[in-house]
């Protein structure tokens, strides 16, 4: 007979070894940042998830948060084993910023005045987003 504390350690159990025991990525990766198939293959003995992560980003760009939701599983695991494939060449961190990409207008920031007016609509669409502290 199984009970809810079985199932708890059976769970941990499976997350040590997908992890190898690491509890941190070698890899800095933020719950945002977005990956993309890379040129390499995953290793011999990697994990089933490190298979689905490859499919997954194979079919369009993920970042560590959906990746995770995917999987079902914690995102300190995803980020180990999104590191191993990093490390693999399996996987790349995309380029997200609008301004990192070539091309004309590539260099181009947005003025001064329309972040003003981007910030007074969106107050006075969301009121109580006033209550958020400010960047300074």
């Amino acid at each position: 007979m199984s009970t809810h504390g079985d199932a708890a350690e059976g769970a941990f159990v499976r997350t040590y070894v997908l992890t190898r025991g690491r509890t941190r990525p070698r890899h800095r990766l933020d719950l945002d940042t977005v990956l993309e198939a890379g040129p390499g293959r995953a290793g011999p003995g990697q994990a089933e998830e490190s298979s689905k992560i490859l499919s997954l980003c194979g079919e369009r760009r993920r970042s560590v948060t959906e990746l995770a939701g995917r999987l079902g599983r914690p995102v300190t695991v995803v980020k180990i084993l999104v590191s191993d494939l990093l490390d693999a060449h399996a996987l790349d961190v995309a380029v997200t910023d609008a301004y990192a990409a070539s091309g004309p207008g590539a260099h181009e920031r947005p003025s001064p005045e329309l972040l003003t007016a981007l910030s007074v609509a969106l107050k006075r669409r969301w009121p109580d987003a006033a209550a958020y502290p400010q960047a300074g």
